[in-house]
């Protein structure tokens, strides 16, 4: 494959002229081949180098509204299996996959990648977002605000002691998964980061916005074109903002390795 790739663009240097569409062509064919590898083997979404998705809900970026819709829409495809088989009350998130997820997810959150997360570290992600300048002041004060409250709700109380290790966050969120109040909360964040990479206000990502998100989360422009071809399931290049909810919500709450969602937030760590 790397050598088809080598030959392919030196084709296009002798054929195509204008050199600026070359990125977009490479782009696209990078995409091509990540589907084609998914496609081919089965050990792609199950490897240590698999990465993670999610579902989530909703185009009303308003916290008051959005919340009131995923009320709504609070049962996992998961969840909804266990009734079904009579397993209402067995507790969710003590899977492996689940607990590789959250160990993912709590490496994206350490922002200054000191090992623990702070409140520091979700301003600190929060003002990636709001400095790229798509969020009025009020939406990104009340996107401060739900990142505050979800603080509160989850750790406690914000003080500079109050630091989150990997084995707390994943107790934590154990805790969070199980609760059904809570999980009607988990994606109330998505929204807002979604506002900010829609650069054009058209309530769709493309991947180059796509690649925007992952840059503000740390993430390489590579890991966002495999993910977008991932989760892109009827490939037109474009994420509304349902798609984009409800796959950032199923990476919680699902523990099926076979969801795309787990490719939400990029790589899987290493378990």
């Amino acid at each position: 494959m790397a050598l088809y790739r080598l030959n392919l663009l030196k084709s296009f240097h002798k054929l195509i002229p204008n050199k600026h569409v070359i990125p977009t062509l490479i782009d696209k064919i990078t995409v091509i081949e990540a589907k084609l590898q998914v496609q081919s083997s089965e050990s792609f979404m199950t490897s240590a180098h698999a990465f993670p998705i999610v579902r989530i809900v909703e185009r009303q970026y308003s916290k008051k509204s959005y919340s009131n819709r995923q009320d709504s829409d609070s049962d996992s495809d998961d969840e909804v299996d266990r009734r079904k088989k009579g397993n209402k009350h067995v507790e969710r998130g003590d899977s492996m996959f689940w607990r590789r997820k959250m160990r993912t997810l709590h490496n994206i959150l350490d922002v200054n990648k000191d090992g623990v997360i702070s409140f520091d570290d979700l301003k600190l992600l929060a003002t990636k977002f709001t400095d790229l300048g798509h969020l009025s002041p009020e939406m990104s004060q009340e996107f401060l605000n739900v990142m505050k409250e979800s603080w509160e709700e989850q750790f406690g109380e914000i003080t500079a002691y109050n630091l989150v290790t990997v084995e707390q966050f994943l107790t934590d969120y154990h805790h969070r998964l199980n609760d059904p109040d809570l999980t009607k909360k988990v994606a109330r964040f998505l929204p807002y980061l979604f506002k900010a990479v829609d650069t054009d206000h058209s309530g769709f990502l493309d991947l180059s916005q796509y690649k925007l998100f992952f840059r503000c989360l740390g993430l390489s422009d590579d890991d966002a074109v495999v993910s977008f071809a991932v989760i892109d399931k009827n490939g037109d290049g474009k994420l509304s903002m349902k798609e984009f909810v409800k796959l950032g919500r199923e990476y919680f709450l699902t523990e099926d390795e076979k969801k795309i969602s787990k490719m939400f937030w990029g790589p899987l760590v290493e378990n």
